[in-house]
C-alpha cells in the first residue's frame, strides 16, 4: 500500500534537550473526511480540534483522504491546528477496503513521522463514523491513552431508501453500538443525541457546531425593498424538506412572490429530484425568481450568506432532526444572515422569533408562506438588528474560541473509557 502524506501548519515543537519529546502531551484526532472544508464533517471536525488542545497547543490531526475524492491542487493552512493528510493511490473499492483495514496503523506510522511518540498524546478524538474495534483497539493499546467520540448525527432508517438493507446505515448503527460499549467518554451535537449516550453510560459534553467567527466577512444585503433574497446552502437529502420551502413560495400572492428570489446552493435541480423530498412539478407554479447552483466552492458559499437576507432550513421533527444540529445555522448566523426555520433539535435555544431570525408555526406550506410575509414586510433597520443579534449569537454560542476551555477540559479529564 503507497500511502502519500502531506504536512500543513506547524510541526510538533520540542524540549530544548535531547529526548525529543514534545513540550506536553497533546490530543490527536484521525479523521477520514475532506478535510478541512469538504463538508459539515469537514467543518466540524476542524472545530473540535482547534477547541480540543488547552490554550497553548495544538491538536495533531491525521486525516485519512477519501479515495473517492479528487485532492485539490493545494490545501489552505489552517491555523491552531497540525495537520497531516494521508493520500492512498487509486481509487478501486479493493485499495479503498485495504485502506480502511490498515488505517490505525498507517495512521501510527504518520504520528511517528512527525515526530510524536508514545506518551507525547494525551487523547484520541474519533468521530463516530471511524469508532470500529480495530481502530479503538490498536490506537488505545499502542498510544495508551484515552479514546474519545465525537457524535454528530444518528440516523433514521427512514432516511433511506432500503432501510436497514443499506450498508451506510449499519455500519452507522454498528459503531454507535460499539460506542455504548468500548468508551467511557463522548461529545455530542445535541442534547437529544447525549441523552441516548448518557442513558448508556458514556459521560457526555454538548457541543453544538462550531464555526469561527473571523472567517465570515460582515452582512452586505441590500435593502428589502428591493427585493428578498433567500438561500438555502447544502444537500438536502431526505432530511430537509426542501419541496416544502418551494410549495410555500408558491402560495404566496403575485405580486409577492416577484418580490422574492431563492438561491439553492450544493445542489442542482437534476440531484435535488433525485436524492430529495423535491417534486420538480412544484417549480412550474413558482413564479419567483428561483436558482440551483450545484455544488459550489466555500468560499461562494460564504459570499452568498453576506449578501442574503435569509437563509432557510425546513425539517421533520424527531428521528434525524431531533438527535442533530444543522451546522448551517451557526454559519449563517455568523456571517449575520437571519435564518428562516421550524425548531428542531436545540435550535430553540438559540434562535429565538424575531430575534435572530423567523421561526415557522410548524414544518409545512403554509408556515413557510407565512413567515415569507412576515420577512417582505420587514423594515431594514428591523432586518439590520436581527443580522446583529445573528452575530452576536453565533460568536458567544458556536464560535470555536468561546468552548476551547470546556472541550479541551472535558475530553482530557480522566482516563475516558
Amino acid at each position: 500500500m503507497n500511502d502519500q502524506t502531506t504536512v500543513i501548519g506547524r510541526r510538533p515543537r520540542r524540549d530544548a534537550g535531547s529526548t525529543g519529546r514534545a513540550d506536553r502531551p497533546r490530543p490527536l484526532l484521525v479523521g477520514a473526511y475532506a478535510f478541512p472544508h469538504g463538508d459539515a464533517t469537514s467543518n466540524r471536525l476542524l472545530q473540535l480540534a482547534r477547541s480540543a488542545a488547552p490554550d497553548g497547543a495544538y491538536t495533531l490531526v491525521v486525516n485519512d483522504w477519501p479515495c473517492e475524492v479528487a485532492f485539490p491542487a493545494g490545501q489552505p493552512r489552517v491555523a491552531g491546528i497540525d495537520l497531516v493528510t494521508l493520500r492512498i493511490r487509486g481509487r478501486h473499492h479493493l485499495t479503498r477496503a485495504s485502506a480502511r483495514l490498515a488505517r490505525p496503523l498507517r495512521v501510527l506510522r504518520a504520528v511517528r513521522r512527525v515526530g510524536v511518540g508514545r506518551g507525547e498524546v494525551s487523547v484520541v478524538l474519533l468521530p463516530m463514523a471511524l469508532l470500529t474495534l480495530g481502530n479503538w483497539a490498536t490506537l488505545r493499546l499502542v498510544l495508551r491513552c484515552p479514546v474519545v467520540v465525537d457524535a454528530s448525527e444518528r440516523h433514521d432508517r427512514r432516511q433511506f431508501r432500503r432501510g436497514w438493507l443499506t450498508p451506510y446505515f449499519v455500519r452507522h448503527r454498528w459503531s454507535t453500538f460499539l460506542a455504548t460499549r468500548l468508551v467511557g467518554r463522548a461529545t455530542a451535537v445535541s442534547t437529544t443525541l447525549a441523552d441516548y449516550l448518557t442513558g448508556h453510560g458514556l459521560d457526555v459534553l454538548v457541543v453544538p457546531p462550531q464555526v469561527d467567527c473571523d472567517e465570515f466577512r460582515p452582512p452586505q444585503a441590500p435593502p428589502i425593498s428591493d427585493g428578498l433574497r433567500l438561500l438555502y446552502a447544502g444537500t438536502p437529502g431526505r432530511k430537509d424538506m426542501l419541496d416544502v420551502i418551494l410549495r410555500g413560495i408558491s402560495r404566496l400572492a403575485p405580486e409577492h412572490q416577484r418580490r422574492v428570489s431563492l438561491t439553492i446552493a450544493g445542489v442542482s435541480a437534476a440531484d435535488a429530484a433525485a436524492h430529495s423530498d423535491l417534486d420538480v412539478g412544484v417549480l412550474d407554479a413558482v413564479s419567483a425568481d428561483v436558482r440551483f447552483l450545484g455544488r459550489v466552492p466555500r468560499e461562494t458559499v460564504l459570499t452568498l450568506l453576506s449578501e442574503s437576507h435569509f437563509s432557510m432550513l425546513v425539517r421533520p421533527t424527531g428521528g434525524y432532526a431531533a438527535n442533530g444540529f444543522p451546522s448551517k445555522v451557526p454559519e449563517s448566523l455568523a456571517a449575520g444572515c437571519p435564518v428562516l426555520l421550524n425548531h428542531t433539535s436545540d435550535l430553540a435555544v438559540y434562535v429565538h422569533d424575531g430575534v435572530e431570525g423567523l421561526v415557522l408555526d410548524g414544518n409545512g406550506p403554509d408556515d413557510v408562506r407565512s413567515a415569507v410575509e412576515r420577512a417582505l414586510r420587514l423594515r431594514d433597520e428591523e432586518w439590520t438588528a436581527m443580522s446583529g443579534a445573528a452575530r452576536s449569537r453565533a460568536r458567544e454560542s458556536f464560535d470555536h474560541r468561546a468552548w476551547r476551555d470546556r472541550v479541551s477540559a472535558f475530553v482530557t479529564a480522566g482516563r475516558g473509557d
